[in-house]
């Protein structure tokens, strides 16, 4: 199955392709803002370094957040508008579950995002298996959740260091965003229906 990834919700903007589980090309650029400008011309070059016409795709992956509200936009626009110009199905996969996968092994770990405001996202798995639902908290709330859900081998996420005085005995791996083979794995075989974006909290932006 030849599939196209792409992940836009944190502070990278990068896409892949990939022949099941072979990683034929990849790009990704570290940008805090910007990625509808970039997206698109990194697609561009992403399957033409792969040498697939975009005729030759079957699906279409995107992460669905959480993480940055614009970015997590720009993603699933750009990837549900191939998605129908291609005839292709588009699925989602969520970031914390990416993180969580892009990680090898079986241990129990927490994916964390910093969500601004204090606050932290944060989902428990053990290997591949969800052991809480996304969510987001205060610090010191996930902190102490964590806590009571230990024990917890590592933390993987940006800025996973943030709850790390909290968790002393615990691993920490600060991952910028997640890898593409944990995404392009998860989209192998996720039922294509078609994706939402997965907010845990109302946007920034106010209406007048």
């Amino acid at each position: 199955m030849r599939l196209l990834v792409i992940d836009t919700g944190l502070a990278v903007c990068q896409a892949a392709v990939f022949d099941g589980e072979h990683q034929l090309a990849a790009l990704a650029e570290p940008m805090a803002r910007g990625h509808q400008e970039r997206l698109a011309p990194m697609v561009r070059d992403v399957m033409a370094t792969a040498g697939v016409s975009f005729a030759e795709l079957d699906r279409i992956g995107v992460t669905v957040g959480p993480g940055s509200f614009t970015g997590v936009r720009v993603g699933l626009a750009f990837a549900k508008g191939l998605s129908v110009a291609l005839e292709r199905p588009c699925v989602g996969v969520g970031t914390l579950a990416a993180l969580s996968a892009s990680l090898a092994g079986g241990d129990r770990r927490a994916a964390v995002i910093d969500a601004g405001r204090g606050q932290i996202y944060v989902q428990l798995f053990e290997g591949a298996a969800e052991l809480t639902a996304p969510d987001i908290l205060p610090l010191e709330t996930a902190a102490a959740r964590l806590l009571e859900l230990s024990p917890v081998d590592c933390l993987i996420g940006p800025q996973a260091s943030r709850l790390a005085t909290a968790l002393p005995a615990t691993e920490t791996v600060d991952l910028t965003a997640p890898s593409p083979a944990a995404i392009a794995g998860m989209a192998l075989t996720a039922a294509a229906i078609p994706p939402r974006p997965l907010y845990l909290r109302p946007p920034d932006a106010k209406v007048r």
